[in-house]
């Protein structure tokens, strides 16, 4: 017991008391700069840009009007039902797509104004496409 009461005392005599800018201020010092504190956000690892080529696994290039998240009941939603396509919530899907193919999507043959994808279901020769993934194939 003895020995607890002198830890205590000697842990309580070793507290260096960090003292409030208002303190300081009172004794005529000046304020301490403002203590930087990393938020979340700033502790978060950085994203960088793939430096990976252009690659589409198992599924074909397409050229979509419009892409939408699936399971939200969207206008997408009716047309996947209609071409009897099964998707998993929020899996991309596209609809009036044109196919592009792989030459000519990375020469200078075929340009898209919308989204460029790459669907790996296929349905209504383009009208409603699931499983899809955005691609850029400009450069």
């Amino acid at each position: 017991m003895k020995f607890t009461a002198i830890l205590a005392v000697i842990a309580a005599a070793t507290v260096v008391s960090a003292s409030t800018n208002a303190e300081r201020l009172a004794r005529g010092l000046p304020p301490n700069a403002p203590m930087k504190r990393a938020s979340p956000v700033e502790r978060a690892r950085r994203s960088y840009p793939s430096t990976k080529p252009y690659k589409c696994n198992g599924g074909s290039v397409h050229c979509c009007n419009s892409l939408e998240k699936a399971g939200h009941g969207g206008k997408i939603d009716d047309l996947l039902k209609l071409a009897g396509l099964a998707v998993v919530l929020d899996d991309l899907a596209g609809a009036n797509c044109s196919p592009i193919s792989a030459v000519s999507a990375l020469g200078s043959g075929s340009k898209c104004s919308q989204q460029t994808v790459c669907c790996s279901k296929v349905s209504q020769n383009g009208l409603v496409n699931a499983g899809c993934s955005p691609i850029d194939i400009s450069g």
